[in-house]
């Protein structure tokens, strides 16, 4: 099978959860022999970064790139109010990156083109136009979902600007899914949602999946290190760690008074670098997530907006951590409440959490290792994949 994988970024190196959710994809699709190419848009955000990629990637996975200025232009942004597209959308497409991408189906019979995310579907037009390739549609959010909700945390001008943005994101989404031959959601509840606004086209979904040997499992350990990592150009993470500083570090620190709190990812912005809170250690990016992850003990993840799946939690439960978040947080996840993960969705809850576990530090490890085997069990990157070869083999045979 002849796969394209264009993504609305790099998928290496793995700098946020979007870009493992494409490079998890793009590791197991080579692992079984597919033969690969990836497409990319490099932002200011994500730039391409070849020195950071291994010649073996380069060459198996063909990668080439264009870089698209995503950033939000006061003049642009303006003067998409009287058009009917969505700005969000628009700000990813490029003319030279479409040129990139009827340049290559071009010069290859491609099977299947998989779009990774919402932000590329602006080039189906032109994939349509030059080849007969079945296009699946790989989505990691229900994109105006989190626009929507992140529109019910604000006030006056912004709030109906985001409910703006947010209405001409579900206009665009309903059309695009209508223009696909597969959607490949993230989570079981994204899958329904499209059913909602009516997707026809087979659907299957897909997780994230882990490449196991990636994540060697320590011994382990409890402790008081409470944290949090993840990119806080999210506007969902950021939400979340306020809220969990303004409403609950202090109810732990009452009961728990060496308790520590920190924070990692990347972006961190200024208000939370300047934040005065006790015991609070804000590190910004880390060198290695996996090292921070196994240096910490109790991974908390406070979001109160998304949708998809949260791929820190996957990371956080492989290495065998408690994990407490919401039922949000923990979206698209097979976990058993109480037995490898903890669900808490108001303040009380998460303090009483975080402190009865820091109490009791066997219960601890044993949600931990119980973690540990679920995703042993449901996330085998291998598996997953072939799962999706599979689908797209159907596609192809219809």
């Amino acid at each position: 099978m002849k796969i394209l994988q264009i993504c609305l970024k790099p998928p290496f190196p793995e700098v946020d959860g979007g870009c493992k959710a494409m490079h998890v994809i793009t590791q197991g699709l080579l692992a079984k022999e597919v033969d690969l190419k990836v497409l990319t848009i490099s932002t200011p955000k994500h730039p391409f970064q070849k020195d950071k990629m291994a010649k073996s990637y380069l060459e198996k996975t063909k990668i080439e790139h264009v870089f698209v200025d995503t950033n939000v232009k006061p003049l642009g942004a303006f003067l998409n109010l009287f058009s009917s597209k969505s700005y969000n959308l628009e700000r990813f497409y490029s003319q030279e990156f479409e040129d990139l991408i009827v340049k290559t189906i071009k010069e290859a019979a491609y099977d299947v083109v998989l779009l990774e995310t919402f932000f590329v579907t602006g080039y189906i037009e032109a994939i349509r136009a030059n080849c007969s390739a079945k296009i699946v549609y790989q989505s990691q959010n229900i994109e105006h979902d989190i626009w929507e909700l992140n529109a019910k945390k604000e006030t006056g001008l912004k709030r109906w600007y985001l409910n703006f943005l947010a209405k001409r994101l579900k206009k665009a989404e309903i059309e695009n899914i209508q223009k696909v031959d597969g959607i490949v959601p993230i989570t079981d509840a994204d899958k329904e949602r499209f059913k909602v606004l009516g997707a026809k086209v087979p659907m299957l979904t897909v997780p994230f999946g882990i490449m196991l040997s990636d994540y060697k499992y320590e011994a382990p350990h409890s402790g008081n290190k409470v944290f949090h990592i993840g990119s806080m150009d999210w506007a969902p993470n950021q939400i979340g760690i306020k809220w969990f500083l303004d409403n609950i570090w202090d109810l732990v620190l009452t009961k728990n008074s060496s308790a520590e709190l920190n924070l990692a990812g990347r972006r961190m912005p200024a208000w939370l670098k300047s934040d005065g809170n006790t015991n609070l250690n804000v590190l910004g990016e880390v060198d290695s997530a996996i090292d921070f992850i196994n240096q910490n003990n109790i991974m908390v993840v406070p979001l109160l907006t998304g949708s998809g799946m949260r791929i820190k939690i996957i990371e956080g439960m492989t290495l065998g951590k408690l994990v407490i978040t919401t039922a949000i947080g923990a979206e698209g996840i097979n976990y058993t409440h109480q037995k490898n993960i903890i669900i808490a969705n108001s303040p009380e809850e998460f303090a009483n959490a975080i402190n009865y576990f820091l109490e009791n530090e066997a219960e601890q490890i044993a949600i931990g290792k119980a973690a540990r085997e679920l995703m042993e069990s449901d996330y085998d990157n291998g598996v997953i994949v072939d799962n999706l070869i599979h689908f797209c083999k159907d596609l192809l045979s219809k």
